[in-house]
This record gives C-alpha cells, structure tokens and sequence, in this order.
C-alpha cells in the first residue's frame, strides 16, 4: 500500500477562546492510503492539552518515515498493523488509522457504524460551544449558532482568566438567553485549581448544569492527576467529566471509580481502534461517553461520527465553524448529527 501525505488549512468563521488560549485556524494534514484501486483518507494534526503538545511537522515527520514500511505491507487485517500503529504518537497513529478504517469500510461497501452492528436512531444531539469572552460576545456567539442549527445542547467554556466572578456571570448570563428543554453543559478546560474547583461545582449543580469537564489541570503524573479527581467526586450532584486527563483505555480505568464520564477525541485516543474499545469500556463500566474534538475538519468529525450511536454527549462542532473545509462533516438533521451510511468513514469532498 502506497501513503500519501498533504496538508491544508482549516479556518475557524468565529475564533475559540478557552482556558489555554484562542485558536482561530490550524495545519492539518491529509493521508491517502492506496491499495487496490482504493483510497482510504485520515485527517489529523497537532494539538496541545496544557500538560502534552503534539507539533503537526512532528506528526508529519513520524508519518512520512513510515512510506517506505508501507509498501510491502497490506492494509488488512488490521491486527497485523497494530505493533506498527503502537510505535506512533496519538495524532499520527490517529491520521493513519482512519484511513486503514476508511479503506476497510470501502473494501466491503459498508460504513463502519454498520459493520460494528451499532444502531444510527440511537444518535443524539451535538452541543454547539462557547468560548471564553465577555458576556455580550458569548451570548452573539449563540445567537450565531441558533442562526445555523437548533443549538438545543450548549457548552459554555469556563476556567476565564479573569477569575471565578466571570465564570459566574457568563453561566448566568447563558442561562438566561435559554429555552424551555435547553441544556448546559459547563468545560473548565483545566482552568480551575482544587479550591476554585470546590466552589464551582456546588454552585454549578445549583444552577442545574448537566455536567461540569475536567474542571483541574491535567497532570503528568497519573496517580496525581487521578486524586484531583478522587478530590472533586460526588461534590455535587453533577456528573464529572475527564477529557485532557483521558487519552485511552489505561486512563479510563485509571479514573474510572472518580468520574461519571470520559470524552473521546480521536487525535487524543489515537484513532477508531481504541476509541471504540474506550466507548464499549465505558458502558459496561456504567460511565457515560462524550465524543469531542478540537479544531478538526470534516473528515475526522465523519470518522469519530462511525462511535455517535455509542455516545450520550456528542460534541462534534468544530466542523461546523469552519470556512475553508475541503471535506463534508457527518450527515446533519436539525442539531442531531448521524454517521454517513456511505461506505468506510462516508466522508465527502465539498464541492
């Protein structure tokens, strides 16, 4: 099988501002697996969690070492590709397992979602998000994302630098502005230390938010970063999310007796392979599963899209706030997004 690498740019239509800084457009790079008369397609770039950074000319570098391994190789079974898959870092054994997936999928004429027996109707609602800014900003950007789709889930971004004060007053300011059957959803990103934390979270729950992610920085040391949230558990009586402190199977059990939920980003996981092993964990395990992104286009959105029917949280939007897309994002109906059932990820060229 023969790869090929290329980038492109992905430009955001409104900048985000979290807790770690604003983002306003990213280099992603495409992967194209030929073999067979067949391509298969992955998308993945950097990204950075705070406590782990990923350079996209490093996932580059790592991918394009591995051409020449490639050309002996078969794409499938993709068994005998993972001890190759392991040795790579998230993003690029990301970008790379989407486009084995994709081929696979297109090799038998199914989309994924159908050969892993999961059920599409099962899908449900994407929250569209909310950056950091003054009340006024966040509460335009909302009226911007009801102009586009339903936007009946929201996530508000909190962790502001400029303190808890303002945390309160966007939560008040967005609760406001909501209709009868909206939900909020609250993302510290990190932003909080463990006594900002502890008076969030009560307050939170307060005012009946569905559910408060990663309120703590994400820690290196694992058995650390677990007792922030052994710390926080059961605080209140809303569902605590792990997304920068959860990159895989090993950290869902880690935090597994602290949280009542792990968000799957696949750039994070390394692609579909653990992030469906993740989300099965997760049930039997009794947690609920949030799928989110970072500035991702429309080809890795349709990929994690293939896990939706496995997901209470659905956060896909990135794709949704982008100019310059060169791919579609995930079938759309209002704000319920459902995985393509064209073949492998179903993703298509705009245009």
């Amino acid at each position: 099988m023969r790869l090929r690498l290329s980038r492109f740019r992905l430009s955001k239509a409104v900048p985000l501002a979290i807790s770690r800084g604003t983002t306003s457009a990213v280099e992603h790079l495409l992967l194209e697996l030929d073999h067979g008369g067949i391509t298969g397609r992955g998308e993945t770039g950097g990204f950075d969690t705070g406590h782990r950074h990923y350079e996209t000319d490093a996932v580059a570098a790592e991918l394009e070492a591995l051409v020449p391994r490639l050309d002996s190789l078969e794409p499938q079974p993709l068994q005998a590709l993972e001890p190759l898959l392991a040795g790579l870092s998230p993003p690029a054994r990301c970008g790379l397992d989407l486009a084995l997936h994709d081929w696979w999928g297109q090799r038998l004429g199914q989309p994924l979602h159908r050969l892993w027996g999961l059920d599409p109707a099962a899908c449900v609602a994407t929250s569209v998000t909310l950056g950091l800014g003054s009340l006024a900003a966040v509460l335009a950007r909302l009226e911007r994302w009801r102009q586009q789709l339903p936007a009946t889930r929201v996530k508000l971004k909190l962790g502001s630098p400029d303190g808890l004060a303002h945390d309160r007053q966007l939560v008040e300011g967005v609760k406001a502005v909501l209709r009868p059957g909206d939900e909020l959803q609250i993302d510290a990103n990190g932003g909080w230390d463990l006594e900002g934390a502890h008076q969030m979270i009560p307050w939170l729950a307060d005012q009946g938010v569905v559910l408060v992610e990663q309120p703590l920085p994400p820690l290196a040391d694992p058995e650390a970063d677990r007792a922030g949230f052994a710390a926080l558990h059961g605080l209140a009586s809303v569902p605590l999310v792990a997304d920068e402190s959860c990159w895989d199977l090993c950290d869902l059990l880690r935090l597994a007796p602290h949280v009542d939920g792990i968000n799957i980003k696949l750039v994070k996981s390394g692609g579909l392979s653990e992030g469906l092993l993740m989300a099965r964990t997760a049930h039997r395990l009794g947690l609920k599963v949030m799928l989110g992104c970072y500035s991702d286009g429309g080809l890795l959105n349709s990929g994690a899209a293939q896990l939706l029917p496995l997901v209470q949280w659905p956060d896909l939007d990135s794709h949704l706030n982008l100019v310059d897309d060169p791919f579609s994002g995930p079938d759309r109906q209002g704000d319920r997004l459902v995985p393509a059932d064209r073949p492998g990820l179903g993703v298509q060229e705009v245009g």
